[in-house]
């Protein structure tokens, strides 16, 4: 079965960096496309950033620019470089794997948590 476990979280003053970081196991990583998604209170859980193994990654247009997902296939893991970091970045933001088998099968995290305040 497999299994993420995000770590890196934490408060942070405005304008400050984090960097997540997302450690899978019990799956062939390289095979998944990686994602981290946030979820704020009273908000829906919205997409950050995803990438493919191959390198190819995509952003939502309210972090891009400030933020940077990467992933080591090696490590099995995937990292979210934040910076700039604004209050409305405040959230919890959770770690995914997609895998497509005749249908879509997804991985989550247990999220960590990202405060942005001074």
């Amino acid at each position: 079965q497999g299994q993420l476990v995000e770590s890196g979280g934490g408060l942070v003053q405005p304008g400050g960096s984090l960097r997540l970081s997302c450690a899978a196991s019990g799956m062939i990583f390289s095979r998944y496309v990686m994602g981290w998604y946030r979820q704020a209170p009273g908000k829906e859980r919205e997409l950050v950033a995803t990438a493919t193994s191959g390198g190819s990654t995509n952003y939502a247009d309210s972090v891009r620019g400030r933020f940077t997902i990467s992933r080591d296939n090696a490590k099995n893991t995937v990292y979210l470089q934040m910076d700039s970091l604004k209050p409305e970045d405040t959230a919890v933001y959770y770690c995914n794997a997609k895998i497509t088998l005749l249908r879509e099968y997804h991985y989550w995290g247990q999220g960590t948590q990202v405060t942005v305040s001074s």
